[in-house]
Order: C-alpha cells, then structure tokens, then sequence
C-alpha cells in the first residue's frame, strides 16, 4: 500500500501533459555490488520493469531516464560502453511495448557539476528539446535521496523506491511525495 507524505497526485492519461523521469540504477535495474555497471551483461531488469514503462507510455507524454554515471568519468567504463547499454536497454523497453524519450547521463565526477543530480542540469537538457515540459506536471521516480532532491530542485511530484535504500525513506520524508516497493507497485498503482 503506498504511503502519501505530502499531496495528493491526479488521475493520469496519455494527454495530461505528465513527463515521467526515471533514475536508471536502483529503479530500472539492480546495481552492481560496485556501484557500476559496464556491459550490458552485467544489467539485468528489475521483475516487472519492462511492463511497468508500459503501462507508464499509456499514463505520460513522455518518459525521461536522468542518471548519474560518475564510472565513466572515473575511467571504470566508457562511454561507448554505456550508451551501448542505453541502446539495448530502450530497445528492450520499447520491444515490451513501453517508451523512453530520450536517456540523459551525467559523466562527471563533481558533485557540483550543475548535470549531475541532484543539480537540475538533466531536467533542463530536457526541457530545451522537449519545450513542452511542464516541470509542475512532472514525477521523478528514484531510489535515493539525491533522486529525490532533483525532484524536488525542478518542482516535480517525487516518488521513492524502497528497492536498494529502504532506510532513507526515513530519513528525507520532507523530499518524498509517495514510497512504493519497486517500479511495477508504483505503475499498478497508477493503472
């Protein structure tokens, strides 16, 4: 059952004029026990994921993936290997009926990089090609608090998932709108 911290959030359809932004690790896929994940072998879904996006392509307008990816900057992986991921991991959405917009990534190592969340950089990349972004009518789903503060940065409705980091929940209700277990509980939830 999911839990309601602050507002209440509207019934959806695909003309509401919702955009969806979705962390990557935590949210879409398992992390890796390092942090990184650099081959598109080491990525596995999370159970339900695939039809959850579906689901969502019926509910949003459009659908953004926002995520840190300091292992490139770091030099653990490159970023001809992480958009090859991307690749295959929007290709296996869209295969599931589900859609993806457009992935933004963010390479830097600096927390202070103004792309890296929770730094509002992505949204904004977003808003400049998809002009009709409405930040008021927008969701940020994430599995952290720096997920839920970009949410919160761009003025958008935040949405956590217990799946990795149950325990800040707790610990930053003041940035979270909504908690559910995964990806799939929050898409049935809005279905």
């Amino acid at each position: 059952m999911p839990v309601f911290y602050k507002k209440y959030f509207p019934k959806l359809s695909k003309s509401s004029g919702y955009t969806l932004f979705l962390d990557r690790d935590g949210v879409i896929n398992h992390e890796q026990k390092d942090g990184y994940i650099n081959h598109w072998n080491e990525f596995k879904f999370y159970d339900g994921v695939l039809e959850a996006i579906k689901i969502f392509a019926a509910k949003f307008d459009h659908i953004f993936i926002v995520t840190n990816q300091r292992g490139v900057g770091r030099g653990i992986t490159n970023e001809e290997d992480l958009k090859h991921i991307h690749r295959n991991m929007v290709e296996k959405i869209m295969g599931a009926g589900g859609n993806i917009d457009k992935v933004y990534y963010c390479t830097d190592i600096e927390d202070s990089s103004p792309n890296r969340k929770p730094n509002t950089g992505m949204a904004l990349q977003a808003k400049k090609e998809f002009e009709q972004i409405d930040f008021k009518k927008s969701v940020m789903v994430g599995n952290t608090a720096s997920d839920m503060q970009f949410g919160r940065n761009i003025g958008a409705y935040t949405v956590f998932l217990t799946t990795t980091r149950p325990e800040e929940k707790d610990n930053n209700r003041q940035l979270i709108d909504q908690f559910f277990p995964d990806l799939i509980a929050y898409a049935k939830f809005l279905s």
